[in-house]
C-alpha cells in the first residue's frame, strides 16, 4: 500500500494528472471541431504541460540549492524525459503552431523566472496569476489544435476559447480557496482580497456565462448542453464544498479531474 501511495503521490506531484487534464481538453477541441486525432499536438500538450508545471514547482530547489529528496529527484528525471518528448513532438508540429506554442510557453517561463535578476516574476505580480494560467490553458487546448490542423478560426473558436478560459479560471479559484492559508499574502489571490464566501459566489456566477456560451455557437448541440449542465453542477459542488481545511487531494486529484470527467461524459453521450 505504501508503494502504491508513493506512486500516486509521484503521479500527482509530478504533474502527470494535470497534464492528463490538458490532454483531455485537447481531445475535447478535436471532438467539438471534428478534427482528426493529432499525436504530435496531443503529445506536445501533455509532455509540455508536465515539464512546465514541474519546472514552476521545483526549479527553485535547484536555483537556491535547497535540499532535494528522493521524490524530487524522481520527478526531475520524469520531467527531463517529458521535456525530451515535448521537443520531439514540437518539431513535428506545423511552423505556425511552433511559433504560437513558443509564445504560450514563453509566457509560462516568465510566470516563474524573472526577466531581470532583481525583478519580480509574473507569478508575484498581484492578481495576474489566474489570468495567465487560464489564458495559457485556453491557448494550448483550443488555439494550438486548431491552427496545427489548418482549421478555420471561426466565431465558434473564439467562443470555445472564452469558455475554456472561464473553466480554468473557475478551477484555479477553487485551488486558491484550498491554498488560502499557505499562499503568501503578497500574491493577493482572489480569496485573500474578497474572502472565501465571495470567491465562491464569483465562481458560481462565472459558471453562468460558461454554460450559456454554448447557445451562441453556430450550431447548438443538445447533447453538449446536457453534458455541460452536468459539468456545471459538478463544478459548482466542488466550489461550494471547498474550504482551506480540505486535503490537497481535493484539488490535486478531484478538481483537476474535471476536464477528464468532461471528456468522459462527451464520449459516453456520443455512444448513446
Amino acid at each position: 500500500m505504501k508503494a502504491l501511495k508513493w506512486l500516486f503521490d509521484i503521479y500527482l506531484q509530478g504533474s502527470m494528472h494535470v497534464a492528463l487534464s490538458v490532454f483531455c481538453l485537447v481531445l475535447m477541441t478535436n471532438h467539438m471541431f471534428h478534427l482528426p486525432f493529432d499525436l504530435p499536438m496531443a503529445g506536445f500538450a501533455f509532455c509540455g504541460t508536465m515539464f512546465s508545471y514541474n519546472f514552476m514547482k521545483y526549479e527553485n530547489f535547484y536555483r537556491f540549492k535547497r535540499p532535494i529528496g528522493r521524490d524530487i529527484k524522481v520527478i526531475t528525471g520524469l520531467s527531463v524525459l517529458a521535456l525530451i518528448a515535448a521537443v520531439v513532438f514540437f518539431f513535428l508540429l506545423e511552423r505556425i503552431t511552433q511559433i504560437t506554442a513558443i509564445a504560450f510557453f514563453g509566457l509560462t517561463a516568465l510566470y516563474t523566472v524573472p526577466i531581470f535578476p532583481k525583478s519580480p516574476n509574473l507569478r508575484n505580480l498581484s492578481g495576474l496569476k489566474v489570468y495567465i494560467v487560464a489564458f495559457c490553458w485556453a491557448g494550448v487546448t483550443v488555439v494550438l489544435p486548431l491552427i496545427d490542423t489548418g482549421a478555420e478560426v471561426t466565431t465558434d473558436a473564439f467562443l470555445k476559447f472564452g469558455q475554456r478560459f472561464l473553466l480554468v479560471l473557475i478551477l484555479i479559484l477553487v485551488f486558491e480557496i484550498i491554498d488560502l492559508r499557505e499562499d503568501d499574502p503578497m500574491l493577493r489571490t482572489v480569496p485573500q482580497i474578497i474572502g472565501v464566501r465571495m470567491t465562491k459566489m464569483l465562481n458560481l456566477a462565472l459558471l453562468v456565462p460558461f454554460y450559456f456560451f454554448e447557445f451562441l455557437k453556430t450550431t447548438v448541440d443538445p447533447m453538449q448542453l446536457v453534458v455541460n449542465i452536468v459539468l456545471v453542477v459538478a463544478t459548482a459542488l466542488f466550489t461550494v464544498f471547498a474550504t482551506p481545511d480540505r486535503s490537497k487531494y481535493y484539488t490535486l486529484f478531484w478538481v483537476e479531474s474535471i476536464p477528464i470527467f468532461w471528456l468522459g461524459l462527451v464520449l459516453l453521450v456520443s455512444r448513446l
